[in-house]
């Protein structure tokens, strides 16, 4: 997101430098590129907020993602004033629709419903199986406290990431004797005795492919949570191996989950009304900063007409002299007075964007 002037040319300039980052041609990027404005970049970020965009309706992880996104935002010096009050703004409407909904009820956490998915494909053959889970973030911990927590009783789970301090502080903190560590560069090898692995890690680049897994003898159930895919496609080529990733996660989520509809629909007026709610109070806030603007405006515009004039008035003594300034501020007091109680009125209206964007012009503010 950006707080931006002149909308295309920015566009035009973020998405090369998105393009240049992903390296990949600006134009296949663009084909694939979405592009919200005004109140579509509100509305979206709400919803995101409030779980609706997700694979998982009311999946509670996306909170702490958009507020640590956010943190990090302003420990980089990137989110200024009206970036900070959108985000603030968006996870409070968030933590609204899970109080006022039941959208969050039963299993709202995508990495819950990731590992549901697992078990329901391979039924018994997860008892006393073993479990890699590669990740120590955020999902990957939702990963192993839900396999750890299942009644099917998983035998082992392996835990495997790019720093081996955060994959120990995760085994700490899940406190289970079943719970090991493994160097990212032995995935393959732990792979070789596992029955399932769960990616839950980004990656810029596939963590194994077909060639890594080619003395695989065990059947190998992968769920790639990537994004992009964090486990190449060519090992769907395998006979041994079958590998599930987010687009499988969303079809089952959403027949599994027709009964939110109700609560998907309460939530999306709450997100509606939240919005309006934030833009109204944008909008106001524009309002008085241009009325304060234009009143400077008119301020120094007498000032510097008593000050040209000054030589004109050495034959009023003080007293008079204050009566002409305080005429003439009078005069310009009534001239400004209309046009700033339309743009006070207007606040929060179409009209009064109309009525704030004249001003600037008409007056070069």
């Amino acid at each position: 997101m950006a707080v931006i002037d002149r909308f295309h040319g920015a566009i035009d300039e973020i998405t090369e430098t998105l393009a240049l980052a992903a390296k990949i041609d600006a134009d296949e990027f663009k084909e694939k590129l979405t592009v919200h404005f005004d109140r579509g970049v509100a509305t979206h970020l709400f919803s995101v907020a409030s779980g609706l965009k997700s694979v998982v309706p009311g999946e509670f992880e996306i909170l702490g993602q958009l507020r640590r996104a956010l943190e990090l935002a302003q420990e980089e010096h990137t989110a200024g004033a009206e970036l900070t009050e959108l985000f603030v703004r968006a996870l409070a409407s968030g933590r609204r629709v899970r109080a006022e909904t039941s959208i969050a009820r039963g299993t709202t956490s995508f990495a819950q419903a990731s590992v549901l998915m697992a078990l329901e494909e391979l039924g018994e053959d997860v008892v006393n199986a073993q479990v890699v889970v590669v990740g120590a973030g955020q999902l990957a911990t939702g990963v192993a406290k839900s396999l750890l927590a299942s009644p099917m009783n998983v035998g082992g789970v392996t835990i495997t990431n790019r720093t081996s301090e955060r994959a120990e502080a995760l085994r700490d903190e899940l406190a289970d004797e079943r719970v090991r560590v493994a160097a990212l560069a032995d995935l393959a090898a732990e792979l070789s005795s596992a029955r399932l692995a769960v990616v839950a890690i980004e990656t810029p680049t596939p963590l194994l492919t077909k060639s890594d897994l080619a003395g695989l003898v065990t059947p190998l159930l992968i769920v790639d949570l990537g994004v992009p895919r964090a486990i190449a496609s060519d090992v769907d080529q395998m006979a041994n191996v079958r590998r599930v990733d987010i687009g499988d996660l969303r079809e089952r989520v959403e027949r599994v989950l027709d009964e939110r509809h109700e609560a998907a629909d309460a939530a999306a007026q709450i997100v509606l009304a939240d919005v309006e709610k934030y833009l109204t109070d944008q909008r106001a806030r524009g309002a008085a900063a241009i009325v304060s603007e234009l009143r400077e405006y008119f301020d120094e515009v007498v000032e510097t007409e008593l000050a040209k004039r000054e030589g004109e008035l050495g034959e009023l003594d003080e007293e008079q002299r204050e009566k002409v300034r305080s005429l003439i501020r009078s005069v310009v007091a009534k001239i400004a007075h209309r046009p700033t109680v339309a743009l006070k009125e207007a606040a929060g209206t179409d009209q009064g964007i109309r009525l704030n964007e004249a001003t600037r012009s008409l007056f070069d503010l």
